[in-house]
């Protein structure tokens, strides 16, 4: 019985290490024309090797996260007009004009029009996660469909873009252009963790009396004021430089419906308006969007008004513009704290260093004075 125990154990043995060999010397078979990949929503979605069309529907920051990361915008044929209208009063047109070729037609706010959609023959089509309608829609007419998330990170707009960029590397993995996306996938990381941490040392002293306490105002015209509660991405900039939202307290995901009296309730130091809304700082100090009166809250009071910057998208959303956006936040925030810090010399660094991008003083002045056009979306 021993000596057959013995064998056993020995034919065991030489199994695992034959099956370990036989694993090693037998990676991925790139020959095949499709690849499956696991997308945000736990879809196992099967995936085209070559991938020559893409189309992006109501995650609107991808375009311009793959039009970056590939050096080019050339495979983007669709994406939804708020993605349009920020790639046309920003960075992102000036330094890939082809991305103003896509089309958005098939979109109409978040309703997708099949026919159109086949129209633009896409190899894939990226869609918000928890669409659920847009993405029975999608499947059911036959796209190869991947759910990308946004709040599947609790709003953090480092983790959520390095997801992202995780998801993206398995999408395109057989692409030319792998490399490319992986370098500067991996750069881009590495910088935004070091601006973070940076940030968080310096301003992990301040107490609670002493952090600037501050408004979001994320949508804005004359019947709509919404902002960003404790689940909405304008937490996460408050935590991250070291602030405190005012509107913590509203728990409600994703943006949330407020007013002017509750404003002046909380009576922020500070209100940062997304470009998600046409509104400027003016439009605030001067009343001139419907019947609101602003003139009593202490950041208007004090000109503590700011427009996010708006680089290759919009800021407020994760994005490769992260980084340089949460160094303008503290700064603003703290400009003590953070006078040596040179906000031009660093975005210039950044976008060179990690993208290869070389922008002049125009163009980086023009980020930090964004168009109010970039806000013309279906929510006004």
């Amino acid at each position: 019985m021993k000596k057959f125990l013995s064998v056993i154990l020995v034919l065991t043995i030489c199994a695992s290490l034959l099956s370990c060999a036989n694993n090693a010397q037998a990676p991925e078979d790139p020959s095949g024309t499709t690849h499956i990949v696991i997308d945000h929503g736990g879809n196992q979605v099967e995936v085209p090797n070559k991938i020559e069309r893409i189309v992006v529907s109501d995650i609107f920051p991808i375009p311009a996260v793959l039009s970056v990361f590939f050096n080019s915008a050339d495979k983007i044929v669709g994406i939804a007009p708020t993605s349009y209208s920020a790639a046309k009063n920003s960075l992102l047109s000036q330094i890939y004009p082809e991305i103003l070729n896509a089309k958005t037609d098939f979109m109409n706010g978040n309703v997708i029009n099949v026919e159109e959609l086949m129209k633009l023959n896409p190899d894939v089509v990226f869609y918000s996660e928890n669409n659920n309608e847009q993405k029975e829609v999608l499947t059911k007419a036959g796209f190869c469909a991947i759910g990308i998330s946004a709040n599947g990170w609790h709003y953090d707009c480092i983790e959520t873009l390095n997801q992202w960029l995780k998801t993206l590397t398995e999408v395109f993995k057989y692409s030319d252009d792998i490399k490319i996306l992986t370098e500067r996938s991996n750069k881009a990381q590495k910088k935004s963790v070091e601006i973070y941490d940076m940030i968080k040392s310096r301003v992990s002293k301040l107490t609670n009396e002493e952090k600037k306490r501050v408004f979001f105002l994320f949508q804005y015209n004359d019947s709509t004021m919404m902002t960003s509660g404790k689940n909405f991405f304008g937490q996460w900039w408050a935590d991250a430089s070291g602030c405190l939202n005012v509107a913590e307290e509203l728990e409600k995901d994703n943006s949330v419906a407020t007013n002017l009296e509750q404003v002046y309730a909380w009576n922020p130091d500070m209100i940062f308006i997304t470009n998600f809304t046409t509104a400027l700082p003016n439009d605030l100090y001067e009343n001139t969007v419907g019947t609101y009166d602003w003139s009593e809250v202490k950041a208007v009071k004090d000109k503590e008004v700011y427009k996010l910057p708006l680089g290759m998208y919009r800021t407020y959303t994760p994005g490769i513009d992260t980084p340089i956006t949460l160094l303008w936040f503290a700064k603003t925030a703290y400009p003590d704290m953070f006078n040596d810090v040179d906000l031009v010399k660093e975005t210039r660094a950044y976008y060179q260093d990690i993208f290869g991008i070389q922008l002049n003083d125009d163009q980086i002045k023009s980020i930090y004075n964004p168009d109010a056009n970039a806000g013309r979306t279906y929510f006004n």
